[in-house]
């Protein structure tokens, strides 16, 4: 037991920048559920965490690939508003069908990146100017897409993108009927469940095959029990976490398609020549032009790919809000680039991975739904967020000094 606990400790300090966020993960969730009583961690609750910040979630893919090429993107916000202002103007005004709307959405934001891109990557206006211009640019075309004037209801079968369950498609388990605050729903979804053990089996398979080729490549990895136990561990959360969307409404289908994007991602990030080079752009410039990376072309993708996932993003949120405002949008950007930071991703490039990035975004998001659960007003988070913020990029740096003292 001694050495197991040993070694623990040993994989923890020695990979700080990727432990230190599931450690801090863990004791921000146990806080706030300690703090509001449980409620946090209830069926409830969990279910409207995820459809409430599903697109940070979506976009947090995107901004992770921007700040690892070396780059940063201010227009988020703006442009998922500009983007769901068009999908308005075309489901709401103009009358057409909801998917028409969903599309408009995806194509804005396409179109955007593209646009961003051409300056950054061919231009060679640095990102960070390009995109200011953006912020102010899009914000602008927002306010005059809706005249300044909200446009709402968008019709049902939108709204469910971001506000509707697959339950029932394989039946339910009766629970019974408790009382009062105590009162549980009388089923249990099984679809729900189906999901979270198959999820708990590509889990168990992904990790048991990348650890066998470590072993193959003579790398380290950690022992059998510690092994066996982090399994174990991640299992229990997963079940729990499906257990509780099923004792509630269902599986949200916005986590079906956040979750079709996250498997995405990481394939694309870990797996192919494109994600490759990504790190190696932000790694180091001059060594990817000269392994013939060609950097203009990367940049200029790496915007649309932030552009597409932006779409998306408008697409869920203003499904979820039901309708577009002129002001929607406003700050997103911060919460993105917030959670990429927390998430482990290094200030200067070439460092971040998608599950550290995702947990970042979940950190965020239990932030402010625990604070908002506790009633601290909307000043107090902001400036609690900004800390947060603060201690990640203050963390990062001390591991740079660190490593750069060995």
């Amino acid at each position: 037991m001694t050495n197991v606990f040993s070694e623990t400790w040993s994989l923890l300090t020695r990979n700080l920048r990727t432990s230190g966020i599931y450690i801090a993960f863990v004791a921000i969730v146990v806080l706030f559920t300690i703090l509001t009583g449980g409620t946090l961690l209830g069926a409830e609750n969990l279910t409207n965490l995820i459809l409430q910040n599903a697109h940070i979630l979506i976009m947090v893919l995107g901004m992770l690939m921007v700040i690892v090429a070396g780059h940063i993107d201010l227009s988020i916000g703006s442009v998922l508003a500009f983007a769901s202002a068009v999908s308005a103007v075309f489901v709401i005004r103009m009358g057409m069908p909801w998917w028409v709307g969903i599309i408009a959405a995806i194509v804005t934001g396409i179109v955007v990146g593209a646009w961003q891109g051409f300056w950054v990557a061919f231009v060679g206006i640095p990102a960070f100017i390009v995109t200011l211009a953006g912020m102010l640019v899009f914000r602008g075309l927002t306010l005059t897409v809706l005249q300044n004037v909200s446009l709402s209801p968008f019709p049902s079968q939108y709204q469910r993108v971001a506000s509707g369950f697959l339950d029932g498609l394989f039946g339910s388990i009766p629970l019974g009927q408790g009382e009062g605050l105590l009162a549980v729903p009388q089923t249990l979804d099984v679809f729900t469940m189906v999901i979270g053990l198959l999820a708990v089996v590509g889990f168990i398979v992904s990790q048991a095959r990348s650890r066998r080729a470590r072993i193959e490549y003579n790398q380290q990895v950690e022992s059998t029990p510690l092994f066996i136990g982090k399994l174990v561990i991640v299992a229990i959360v997963i079940l729990a976490f499906a257990f509780a969307l099923a004792y509630n409404r269902g599986f949200p289908i916005v986590l079906v398609i956040l979750g079709v994007l996250v498997l995405a991602y990481q394939m694309i990030t870990n797996r192919t020549v494109f994600g490759r080079r990504v790190y190696a752009v932000g790694g180091n410039l001059e060594a990817a032009k000269l392994s013939g990376v060609n950097v203009r072309n990367m940049n200029f993708w790496i915007f649309v790919n932030m552009g597409f996932l932006t779409g998306i993003a408008a697409a869920v949120f203003s499904a979820r809000s039901n309708g577009a405002q002129p002001n929607m949008g406003n700050m997103f950007e911060l919460d993105v680039i917030a959670a990429v930071f927390i998430g482990g991703a290094s200030t200067t490039g070439g460092i971040g991975r998608v599950t550290g990035a995702l947990v970042g975004g979940l950190v965020m998001a239990v932030m402010s739904n625990g604070m908002s659960l506790m009633g601290v007003p909307q000043s107090y988070q902001s400036i609690v967020k900004g800390l947060v913020l603060l201690l990640a990029v203050a963390f990062d740096v001390y591991n740079k000094r660190r490593a750069g003292a060995r």
